[in-house]
């Protein structure tokens, strides 16, 4: 460990050198150099710290030889020993490799699972709830696609978060919500159980995913949503078939056919980066399926249960009891949980938090 933090201490300071010396010249260079010296900074920072302690933790020792200073020294050791300790498992977090879309922007999928009418106001709740939440951390948000119930609910709604690090906080929210609850609709007052399912993904550029022209199909339609006369008198709709894949995406919310096709490429790109990763994934570990943010759909991650005002998390096995502060978007003790366990796994060398639910869990 020693001598990889020693080597990213010698890069960090030959990126100072570099952007010393292209100082009014290219400006891309610099701008690249700064940004690989700033992914640095951190562990650069603790490394020297930890150096420091070690150095200082040795001169406290070999003063345990001067009877003048032994008292003092002994004193000063446990101190010293247990800011080397801390200082190490921080650095070791630091050198996990991160995930290059942490930093992302993402666009999230809410789509109505299981339950009928019930599921897609669900799917309305948890759209709220990742809108409420993306607010509290000064995130932007907007829909790309939404196909509504007609009763204050989503068959699906795509929408994006914009915002550093969202990616980082919300890849874990990927899976199956449950909810259990009496629907309005309900008049003998019985629970029903309903479903919706999350997909997160990371917003990727043009450079990070090529899709050539030659392998989508375009349509365009005229929008039966609400939008104005310009767009119920013109097609301005898009449905794209990416060819090679099948994946097809449709977009019609925007008043513009340029619009529209430039949001259902981003969705696209954004699926096709995700299938990817899911293919690498699965090909270095046939259990990836049980890992944490692995974009496993079939799991059930979350159950919200509205008679006992509980949310829990079947990863973690946390729960939270206060049901509506979690819709309001209180989700960070969940995420932060799953992140630092997600951690603790890959510091290990396992493969992440594994969900245990079974059919009967929070009825």
């Amino acid at each position: 460990m020693l001598d990889k933090l020693a080597g990213i201490e010698a890069r960090y300071e030959e990126l100072n050198r570099l952007m010393a010396q292209n100082a009014g010249g290219d400006y891309a260079k610099t701008t690249e150099y700064a940004k690989e010296r700033s992914g640095l900074e951190e562990i650069v920072a603790v490394y020297r710290d930890y150096k420091t302690v070690l150095k200082d933790l040795e001169g406290a020792r070999a003063l345990l030889d001067d009877p003048s200073m032994a008292e003092l020294a002994a004193e000063e050791i446990p101190a010293l020993e247990k800011k080397q300790a801390e200082l190490e498992t921080r650095l070791k977090f630091l050198l996990i490799p991160k995930d290059p879309r942490d930093e992302k922007s993402v666009i999230v999928e809410v789509r109505a699972g299981a339950g009928g009418d019930e599921a897609g106001i669900f799917a309305a709740n948890l759209f709220r709830m990742y809108t409420r939440y993306a607010e509290d951390h000064n995130w932007k948000t907007e829909i790309l696609s939404q196909n509504d119930t007609g009763v204050g609910g989503y068959k699906e709604v795509v929408f994006q978060i914009k915002g550093k690090g969202a990616y980082s906080k919300l890849k874990y929210e990927s899976g199956v919500h449950r909810v259990q609850r009496v629907p309005t609709t309900e008049s003998a007052g019985r629970i029903h159980t309903s479903t919706a399912t999350v997909a997160v993904l990371a917003e990727v550029d043009e450079v990070d995913v090529a899709v050539p022209e030659k392998d989508i199909k375009m349509d365009t339609y005229r929008a039966s949503s609400a939008g104005g006369q310009n767009v119920q008198k013109n097609a301005t709709a898009v449905r794209l078939t990416h060819m090679p894949s099948g994946l097809v995406v449709t977009c019609q919310d925007e008043r513009s056919l340029v619009q529209n096709r430039m949001r259902a490429m981003s969705i696209l790109r954004a699926r096709l980066y995700e299938m990817e990763v899911d293919k690498r994934q699965k090909a270095e570990a046939a259990d990836r399926k049980a890992q944490v943010g692995s974009g496993e759909r079939s799991e059930k991650i979350r159950t919200y249960n509205f008679p006992q005002s509980r949310v829990t998390d079947h990863r973690i096995g946390i729960s939270s009891h206060n049901l509506p502060a979690v819709l309001d978007g209180d989700l960070d003790d969940f995420i932060n949980e799953l992140s630092a366990r997600d951690q603790a796994e890959k510091l290990s060398g396992g493969v992440g938090v594994t969900a245990v639910v079974s059919d009967d869990d929070e009825e």
